[in-house]
């Protein structure tokens, strides 16, 4: 990633928390094919909403802004006050929790309601799984992931 995106990415990030009318400092890391926003406010639950929903919307406004003004897409992932490393972190017990079921009665067994990036974090997790499978069906709202043992 070159000074060019970093700089366009700061500039969306500010401009939309401006608008939003939300002091929060942030800085833009480097994360693989993207970059990642780290957002400090003492207003937390306004910019995460009710189970991230603000949070993937904010995301996504500033990925679109972000890609029309560069030409190209880039993963953009914003954090809030540790929310998405403690999901995270609650995912990965999910996950262990959930195989454990998955080997013990031989049966998929579905997680619904998952974001894309928790099914994509999840799907993650269940590759680096030498005894589990994962498999997302579905569409939009109805999307979701089923454990399977592996064969």
């Amino acid at each position: 990633m070159d000074k060019k995106e970093l700089k366009v990415i700061e500039e969306t990030t500010k401009k939309l928390l401006s608008l939003l009318g939300v002091e929060a400092p942030f800085t833009v890391e480097e994360a693989g094919e993207g970059a990642e926003i780290l957002l400090e406010t003492e207003e937390n639950g306004i910019l995460i909403g009710y189970h991230g929903e603000t949070l993937e919307a904010l995301q996504l406004i500033i990925s679109l802004s972000v890609a029309k003004q560069l030409g190209k897409f880039l993963r953009i992932s914003v954090e809030v006050g540790e929310y998405k490393k403690k999901r995270m972190e609650y995912l990965k017990t999910l996950v262990e929790q959930t195989k454990n079921r998955v080997l013990a009665e031989g049966r998929g067994i579905s997680l619904p309601n998952l974001k894309s990036w928790e099914r994509r974090y999840v799907h993650m997790l269940a590759q680096e799984d030498g005894e589990i499978t994962s498999e997302s069906t579905g569409e939009g709202r109805d999307r979701v992931l089923t454990i399977y043992p592996k064969q």
